[in-house]
């Protein structure tokens, strides 16, 4: 763990035996994301190739909730002179990410902490052009949510980028129930009857269930979500992209768009 006045690029290492199991853990964390969350990898490229920074501009990231660092990584590559912040709440997810971002020594720094309080993890004078979260926002509640963007959004430079891709909910009943049936049926299927999790429809509603309750997830609808995002300070809000209980939105700390729009970094 690095305080933010730490140096930069620090890594957060595995230790001990335990070390060498890393990579299994990337893999497994990834299949199991790829059974729940197909439209993960599609959703991170739609919100990279928004960002309308030249693709050799230098600028200073944070990935809230870095996770296994997938967000991060294609961040990295599509940028190559980007650095970023990684917060996780837990330091075995940075162990994880700091694996999987090897490749990008020098351009990482990872810091465990609370999304909650992230005065204590960023320091006020620490400024950047972009924060990037993926599936993690969604565990606060509206006020939590509302101060942690709006830590976020102080953090921006002018003419910086927000972008989130996350769980949203849906206001109908009778939708919530649709999208969960279409949920637990695509996940039977990818799991081919070989994941015991997953061969009937009761065991995956079960397991569903117990892991959100678990996991303390709380997402809000997309158009609270949006109002959130405005509220916390940010404009030129939107939705890039959704579908059922997933969606890419986006924001600006200035009202004018920054960069060249010709020299962006879609993918």
């Amino acid at each position: 763990m690095e305080a933010p006045n730490g140096d930069p690029g620090q890594q957060v290492p595995g230790d001990g035996i335990a070390a060498y199991d890393l990579p299994k853990r990337i893999a497994t964390y990834d299949a199991d994301m790829d059974i729940m969350h197909p439209n993960r990898d599609h959703m991170l490229r739609v919100a990279v190739g928004l960002l309308p920074f030249p693709r050799e501009q230098d600028f200073l990231a944070l990935d809230l909730g870095v996770g296994t660092g997938c967000f991060s990584q294609l961040v990295l590559e599509v940028f190559p002179n980007a650095r970023i912040i990684a917060i996780d709440g837990a330091a075995s997810m940075l162990e994880i990410a700091a694996v999987r971002l090897d490749a990008f020594q020098g351009r990482v720094e990872f810091r465990t902490g609370d999304f909650r309080d992230l005065e204590a993890v960023i320091a006020p004078s620490e400024r950047g052009k972009l924060v990037i979260s993926s599936f993690a926002l969604h565990h606060l509640d509206r006020n939590e949510k509302v101060e942690a963007v709006a830590r976020c959004t102080s953090f921006l430079e002018p003419g910086g980028w927000f972008l989130n891709a996350d769980l949203v909910r849906s206001d109908s009943p009778i939708l919530r129930n649709r999208y969960q049936e279409l949920r637990v049926q695509g996940i039977m299927q990818r799991a081919e009857d070989s994941d015991p999790r997953f061969r009937t429809s009761e065991q995956t509603h079960s397991f569903l269930e117990a892991m959100e309750a678990r996991e303390g997830d709380q997402p809000l609808a997309a158009a609270e979500d949006l109002e959130i995002l405005q509220v916390a300070g940010l404009k030129q809000t939107g939705i890039a992209w959704m579908e059922h209980r997933e969606a890419v939105m986006a924001g600006t700390r200035h009202p004018a768009l920054a960069g060249n729009p010709s020299g962006g970094g879609g993918l």
